[in-house]
């Protein structure tokens, strides 16, 4: 077996994680939007939302299992787990173990989402807006594929997709709130006919 497969193991697990984790966030906001009119229906949409999270989950698992188990860099269970305790690239390295935690709050809270306060959710969710810079600011700064053009290409792809519909939801949400605040009337009768 090639003595590197840890090395090319920790590699692309760590790019299909952050690729997954894009489509997640990505499938949130189209879900969160209603930006493609019912097609797919928003069961759907928000099915493979909570599927894509948790295979984002595995693949950050497999990740540190490739990091532990290859010799190239030496990473422990400290340097996995405690920000700034590695000797490679200590900064880049933090802002993953940063987003691993925030990755499994996201997870854990969407998992017992009915058993929390929907405020609590709501705020901890928000969270996967940082969770998604911290890891492009972790694989840019620590990932040795980071200069390929290919992922160059795939990265500005994925920022410019969740700017843009994150934009659009923000200029949404303010739109619907302004037209709630000027006709009050009108919104208990849209949420009427919505529940109904």
């Amino acid at each position: 077996m090639n003595e590197q497969i840890w090395w090319y193991t920790a590699r692309a697990s760590g790019i299909v994680a952050l690729a997954i984790l894009t489509a997640s966030i990505v499938w949130g906001l189209l879900y969160s939007n209603r930006i493609l009119n019912g097609r797919p229906t928003a069961k759907w949409l928000l099915d493979l939302h909570r599927f894509l999270g948790g295979l984002a989950v595995t693949f950050t698992a497999v990740h540190l299992a490739g990091l532990v188990a290859d010799s190239y860099v030496e990473f422990g269970w400290s340097e996995l787990f405690i920000p700034m305790a590695s000797a490679w690239k200590p900064g880049p390295v933090a802002w993953g173990v940063v987003g691993l935690y925030l990755l499994a709050s996201v997870e854990l809270t969407s998992l017992l989402m009915k058993h929390l306060p929907r405020k609590l959710w709501r705020t901890v969710h928000f969270g996967s807006y940082a969770l998604f810079w911290m890891a492009i600011v972790h694989g840019a700064a620590s990932g040795t594929d980071a200069h390929n053009p290919a992922y160059l290409a795939a990265t500005a792809t994925s920022v410019l997709l969740v700017v843009f519909l994150t934009g659009y939801r923000v200029l949404t949400s303010r739109r619907v709130r302004r037209a709630s605040a000027s006709a009050p009337g009108a919104a208990v009768v849209q949420i009427r006919s919505a529940a109904a």
